[in-house]
Order: structure tokens, then sequence, then C-alpha cells
């Protein structure tokens, strides 16, 4: 029996306003995170305060919609955490 734990990987959470009704806007956006990098970061829906929406990796925050005044794109996402994970790794039309 394999005692090691599996290595931790990087967590994404994804805070969002329940009340605006932006659980599906957040879901959509970690399916598109998690089919880019499936193996590689875990994916964190998270109810938060009254308008909302923030994304964060490892508790740094990458996304704030009231810094942004607008919601984020899956490729600026997608980039943004490949920047910080696997700077190397090629992300095809993502990169465009």
């Amino acid at each position: 029996m394999d005692t090691d734990p599996a290595p931790q990987r990087p967590l994404v959470a994804i805070r969002y306003c329940p009340k605006c009704r932006w659980l599906t806007r957040a879901a959509w956006l970690a399916q598109e995170l998690l089919i880019t990098f499936p193996d590689e970061i875990d994916v964190l829906l998270s109810p938060g305060a009254s308008g909302v929406f923030e994304v964060t990796l490892d508790g740094a925050l990458l996304f704030s919609r009231a810094a942004a005044e607008r919601f984020p794109e899956p490729k600026e996402l997608k980039q943004a955490i490949r920047d910080r994970i696997d700077p190397e790794r090629p992300l095809g039309h993502s990169d465009r």
C-alpha cells in the first residue's frame, strides 16, 4: 500500500455572488479551466458576498470583477494560470 500523500495541486477558487445568480457563469469558467488543466489544478466554487466575482490561485488574486468592471474571459484566466503553474506550456488557440 502506498502511504505517500498525493502531491497537492494548485487551487483555483472562484467566489461568486449567489444573489446575483452568477453560479452558472462561475461553473462554466470552472469547466473551461478543468478542460484545459485536467490534472494540474483543483477548482473550488465558493458563494461570496453581494456582488463579488473573484478568481484566485492559491490565494493570490487573478481577477476581480469589481476592479476590472467586467467578467473574466476564459482565455485570460487560462493564460494567467498557465503563466504561474507551467510557463512553457502552449495553450493552442488560447495563446492567440
